[in-house]
């Protein structure tokens, strides 16, 4: 591990009646695109427990590229009505032959459309929820944050996500940490739990416009996956690539129609790969994909997508069009050609 959480104190709560309810039977599945899943150890309940800047340089220095499949996600956030999801699930369905088969793809309907999708969406695209549930103040040093109790009305839990046969969740998006007080420990806390419950997850990060302008931009990413780095164990290390993917969304660029420049693009993308390669290993470097996110639509997608380090979008307004979201996901075909892959 990189850092080592505080050892677990002793929590003085009883469990709830609810247990039974919150907490289902441990199995394991391979629901990720690619992924072995972690075979679980003795469950661990947690407890309760209490740089410099730098500028960005004008040119683009190409360290290295991942060699994972492309991969597109569509955020659907939340939008939708039970007659607009339905026509959107039909496109979808429609588009399916033309969608390069080179490209990994999955879909993020709200919770209260995610069974109506998960059952009437064609098997070419993965289901992904928007968002788990994690007890912030556990301390657990297995790394499975597991709660005793079921009393956290209106969340969702990983393991509601398992029984489900959910595969990937998004964690950590901007909005979520603007919005709602996410933190980067909170943030790696729910990847970990995700993780351990076999789920594969994407989790955003990214920068301000201030933190962009007074040139704090790799302070603050760095930061957000070192969070996420401590957090997941050492026997994780080795399927990282295949079940952990990385959303670059500058904040700043989230449905504002402002699209960061392909050399700012491609030099955030490659300091990412570099930090895992000296942080975590070389292997994970390049077998982890790293999308950007930030008003990618079918007009400037293949251009962003010669870039070496982009592995794929994580789209928003764009993917409730059905017909335009498709020409994304073929945007993949741009990016193997580029990269002579």
């Amino acid at each position: 591990m990189l850092l080592v959480a505080a050892p677990p104190t002793t929590r003085t709560s009883s469990p709830s009646t609810t247990t039974t309810a919150m907490m289902m039977s441990a199995r394991r599945r391979t629901m990720s695109m690619g992924s072995s899943a972690f075979v679980r150890a003795t469950k661990s309940r947690g407890t309760r427990g209490s740089a410099g800047r730098r500028r960005a340089p004008s040119t683009v220095r190409v360290v290295s590229e991942g060699t994972g499949r492309f991969i597109v996600g569509g955020n659907w956030k939340c939008n939708g009505t039970r007659a607009s999801v339905k026509e959107l699930v039909e496109t979808l369905n429609k588009n399916v032959p033309n969608i390069e088969k080179n490209c990994d793809v999955f879909c993020c309907p709200t919770f209260l459309h995610l069974p109506y999708v998960k059952e009437n969406l064609d098997s070419r695209f993965n289901v992904c929820a928007q968002n788990s549930w994690v007890e912030a103040d556990l301390v657990d040093p297995e790394h499975h944050y597991d709660s005793t109790t079921g009393a956290f009305t209106g969340e969702i839990s990983a393991e509601m996500l398992e029984d489900l046969e959910v595969p990937f969740v998004l964690l950590g998006h901007s909005e979520r940490r603007t919005l709602l007080g996410e933190t980067d420990e909170i943030v790696g806390k729910k990847v970990a739990h995700a993780r351990y419950h076999g789920l594969s997850v994407v989790v955003c990060i990214g920068e301000s416009l201030e933190e962009r302008e007074n040139g704090t931009t790799f302070d603050v990413i760095f930061k957000q996956l070192k969070a996420v780095a401590k957090e997941i164990d050492d026997r994780e290390h080795s399927s990282w690539g295949s079940s952990v993917v990385i959303a670059y969304e500058p904040i700043w660029a989230i449905g504002t129609g402002k699209v960061a420049t392909p050399e700012q693009v491609q030099e955030v993308h490659s300091k990412i790969r570099n930090w895992l390669a000296e942080n975590v290993s070389e292997d994970v470097a390049k077998a982890t994909r790293i999308q950007y996110g930030g008003s990618v639509n079918a007009s400037n997608c293949a251009d962003l997508a010669k870039l070496s380090d982009i592995d794929g979008f994580l789209v928003g307004g764009a993917s409730l069009n059905g017909d335009d979201f498709a020409a994304i996901c073929n945007a993949s075909s741009v990016h193997y050609k580029a990269v002579g892959r």
